[in-house]
């Protein structure tokens, strides 16, 4: 006896021919963790872990007396993000002693204080590669910041907004782990990755905290199969992607949070992004389609793409 198959998504209720790992009426394709990018754009990175237990981190109430107190060591403090600290425009801060020699920490004792709690914090870890972080206790765990701009993407963001917030950042603003960063990106990058096409893929094959969108680099970035704009079509959406950057600073007071908040949004930012939206479903060729209908292309481009660079990899 053969069953119809059905899903049932809140009221809405759809007869479908096959249900595949992601509750979709799609062909079952299945997307493996990468490594690198499976397109021609630059790669994706984590931030830097400072794996220090807080002690290279300088909140924002500790900023003005820490200065106060060791005004030589304001040249080593720089503005630090995690992705809260991003979406919600918070002041955090963090000493980057990158540049710094041993006799100048020294000289600076609430900083060479701070440097030796790190070093006690890493040596009483129970994992044997923080341990050996104990040798260079001024630094962060992991270092990973850009030398050029980037676009910083939130590990973590709401699956109420419609579009993950995204932005530009200087390298002056130092990335924490829960950002991720893509260094030399430019804006054709950005106006894709903050399209409607991007979320409808991103919704559906990234992992979730909760019921909040956890954005993969393995998964999600590196595996979204990216199309080659003609000359015309790049610069259109190079323009879009400004205009959007444009409409944000109309309101220069407000938070990511806030311009994305789905109630809030500004109208001349909601407008960049539908033109936005309507230049990348062109692009796609996802015109009058439903984001079901544009996700079941992109799985099967993915498929496709895929399969291509595999047999290229065994070929080389």
């Amino acid at each position: 006896m053969s069953y119809r198959k059905l899903i049932i998504d809140g009221k809405d209720t759809i007869f479908a021919d096959n249900i595949n790992a992601y509750l979709l009426d799609a062909p079952n394709v299945f997307l493996e963790r990468r490594t690198k990018p499976l397109c021609d754009v630059p790669p994706i990175i984590s931030g830097s872990m400072p794996n220090d237990g807080g002690n290279l981190i300088i909140e924002a109430d500790q900023y003005e007396e820490f200065i106060r107190r060791e005004p030589r060591a304001q040249k080593f403090i720089r503005r630090f993000m995690m992705g809260n600290e991003f979406i919600k425009g918070l002041d955090r801060y963090c000493l980057w002693l990158v540049d710094a020699t041993v006799e100048e920490i020294k000289s600076m004792p609430l900083v060479e204080e701070r440097v030796e709690a790190v070093q006690r914090f890493r040596l009483s870890s129970k994992r044997e590669t923080t341990r050996k972080l104990a040798d260079r206790p001024s630094l962060f765990g992991e270092i990973r910041q850009p030398t050029t701009d980037y676009i910083a993407i939130p590990v973590v963001s709401s699956e109420r907004r419609k579009y993950i917030p995204m932005g530009f950042m200087s390298p002056t603003l130092i990335a924490g782990n829960k950002l991720f960063v893509i260094p030399d990106a430019e804006l054709f990058h950005f106006g894709m990755l903050m399209s409607s096409v991007h979320m409808a893929w991103t919704s559906t094959v990234c992992g979730r905290l909760k019921s909040d969108y956890s954005y993969s680099s393995s998964i999600v970035y590196n595996n979204f199969p990216w199309l080659c704009p003609t000359e015309p079509q790049y610069h259109e959406i190079r323009r879009a992607a400004q205009a959007i950057l444009d409409a944000r600073a109309l309101y220069p007071s407000w938070t990511l949070a806030q311009l994305y908040d789905p109630n809030k949004m500004p109208p001349e930012l909601r407008a960049a992004h539908e033109h936005n939206d309507r230049l990348i479903i062109e692009l796609y060729h996802f015109e009058g389609m439903t984001e079901l209908e544009m996700i079941t292309q992109l799985l099967l481009m993915y498929e496709e793409l895929s399969e291509y660079v595999d047999q290229r990899r065994e070929r080389s």
